[in-house]
């Protein structure tokens, strides 16, 4: 079984150093660097947009797993793919057409994800899961870090693991939000592929060996 992917998520890093604790992320076995595009309207924060990611492209080794928390985001696909996006990822709650922006997504370049807001049911997904190549569901509310993991999360993974093996599907489930050592065997264990570790990874007092601790556990889930 392929060994899980850790992605920490840089809205938790000290900006006034980003170049350093982008660094850190190098240094570490971090396997994707996450970067939340808030835009005020979706979301109730504002963050940064492609010239802030294109800068960040330049000083990061990792492919960078883009989480566009914004409205229309069919506006910009392009854009974020040409800064330096190697996963998009677009809310099901923004994409009114989110068949044609998942397609939009892959004619880019890049893999094509769908977040789902905690009260967001899986099914929704069950006509388009196919095309996806990531799910990441929001085990917090989305727009600020450091929230509360939601544990309704949890059944919701294994729903979604029996949809995408049901499926046949080669689509990976991101968490997003509240994970840390506490509950990274249990999300792993539910069928969890990827995890968004924010305050967990860069509120640590060593930042490249908590990646390694979270990257040490064993996945154990059953298809």
């Amino acid at each position: 079984m392929e060994k899980h992917k850790i992605a920490p998520s840089l809205l938790a890093a000290d900006f006034t150093r980003l170049s350093t604790e982008i660094e850190l992320v190098n240094r570490s076995e971090a396997d994707w660097l996450h970067l939340d595009v808030m835009d005020g309207r979706f979301v109730p924060n504002i963050t940064f947009g492609m010239f802030i990611i294109e800068a960040i492209h330049k000083m990061c080794e990792k492919p960078l797993d883009v989480h566009l928390m914004i409205v229309e985001p069919e506006k910009y696909i392009e854009a974020f793919r040409k800064a330096g996006a190697h996963v998009i990822t677009v809310h099901y709650e923004a994409c009114p057409h989110l068949h044609r922006t998942i397609h939009q997504i892959k004619e880019s370049g890049a893999l094509a994800g769908v977040a789902l807001n905690p009260h967001t049911p899986v099914q929704v997904l069950e006509d388009i899961i196919e095309s996806v190549d990531l799910v990441c569901l929001m085990s917090v509310n989305p727009g600020f870090g450091g929230q509360k993991f939601i544990y309704q999360t949890i059944p919701k993974i294994r729903k979604l693991r029996e949809m995408i093996v049901s499926a046949n599907a080669p689509t990976l489930i991101e968490i997003d939000g509240g994970v840390g050592l506490q509950n990274t065997e249990a999300l792993l264990q539910a069928g969890a592929d990827v995890l968004v570790a924010g305050s967990s990874v860069f509120g640590a007092s060593d930042p490249v060996a908590t990646v390694a601790a979270l990257k040490a556990f064993e996945r154990r889930f059953d298809n």
